[in-house]
């Protein structure tokens, strides 16, 4: 099933590649097809008035797959531990997808979707398939598209989906409201104690791999960590953060990596944890179509002379900006 694999064409594959049969691709994708999968998230990414349908097809398979994302600064090895996970699992017997998030160009808002490179290893291995996403301009280190995607390759069968985000910054934590698992990836000479103990991406691991751990200063990286670990407050139960050290590039701590993914893993299906989250996830799908609606609304109204006219109030001083919002969600509820 990999994206970038090259396979000899199916009876129908020029019109999988254009379809607008959304039950035909679907069916196509349960099957394997990476065409039809392709198509799917290239009309997810784009925002295509299919979107609902497709969704509406995807839905019976919600929740199937275990999403495991992998987030921490340029340089760590998110490629390269991703291309040796995927390796790890299909030696388990998984069936893995991977979506690879690039940043965009603020400029051009061209990316150069090059994380895929990296994993050539898997491109005609009909069990992977790997799509790289641009971030187009979207903020938190994922796609405005990534959650739907996630949906695709898990109505293509996916048992294990990887989602690797951009390099990202301390404060940039979508990822964790998107995986089951999170890993963050650190390397040794990236900064001291005071960098280990900062809010924001750190908080979010529920595994921490320590890369490159060849390089000097590992154990000192390694120490900061737990150090960290151990000031946070956790009750009786509660997921202690896992750490794992690794040479990706030499295929070394693979296997401690996917051993604490699936100890975390039974944790959160122990202590009902999984289902939460799950309903966390859909919660905040809900919550950011619901509000892209609106913006679509609200956008539609710049065409008439409501939103002007308020604007022109606040402007002398006749109204505040409060009400006029209010008045404006007035006027779209009608």
């Amino acid at each position: 099933m990999s994206g970038a694999a090259e396979q000899v064409p199916a009876a129908g594959t020029t019109s999988v590649r254009r379809s607008r049969d959304v039950p035909l691709l679907v069916e196509r994708a349960r099957a394997g097809d990476p065409r039809a999968v392709a198509r799917l998230i290239t009309l997810v990414e784009n925002g295509d008035a299919l979107l609902p349908a497709i969704a509406a097809a995807l839905a019976p398979y919600a929740g199937q797959a275990q999403v495991v994302g992998l987030t921490g600064s340029p340089g760590v090895g998110k490629s390269t531990t991703t291309n040796e996970l995927v390796r790890a699992l299909r030696a388990q017997g998984h069936r893995v997808g991977v979506l690879a998030v690039d940043p965009s160009s603020p400029f051009t808002g061209g990316a150069i979707l090059g994380d895929r490179v990296r994993m050539q290893d898997h491109a005609t291995d009909p069990g992977v398939y790997i799509r790289s996403m641009s971030s187009r301009g979207h903020l938190g280190g994922l796609a405005a598209a990534t959650p739907q995607a996630v949906r695709v390759l898990e109505g293509a069968g996916c048992d294990v989906v990887l989602v690797e985000t951009v390099g990202v910054g301390q404060a940039e934590v979508e990822v964790a409201s998107l995986a089951d698992t999170t890993l963050v990836l650190l390397a040794p000479g990236m900064g001291d104690a005071i960098q280990a103990v900062k809010a924001g991406i750190l908080e979010i691991a529920d595994v921490f791999v320590v890369n490159k751990a060849d390089r000097d200063g590992v154990d000192a990286t390694v120490r900061d960590i737990q150090g960290m670990i151990a000031l946070g407050e956790r009750g009786p139960g509660q997921w202690r953060p896992q750490v794992v050290r690794s040479v990706a590039a030499r295929g070394e701590g693979i296997d401690d990596i996917a051993a604490a993914i699936d100890k975390h893993r039974g944790w959160l299906v122990e202590h009902g944890e999984l289902r939460r989250r799950q309903e966390a996830r859909a919660a905040a799908e809900i919550e950011a179509i619901a509000l892209g609606t609106l913006r679509a609304r609200i956008g539609s109204l710049r065409d008439g002379t409501q939103l002007s006219t308020l604007a022109a109030q606040v402007a002398e001083g006749a109204t505040d900006p409060y009400t006029a919002a209010d008045e404006l969600l007035a006027q779209l509820a009608r």
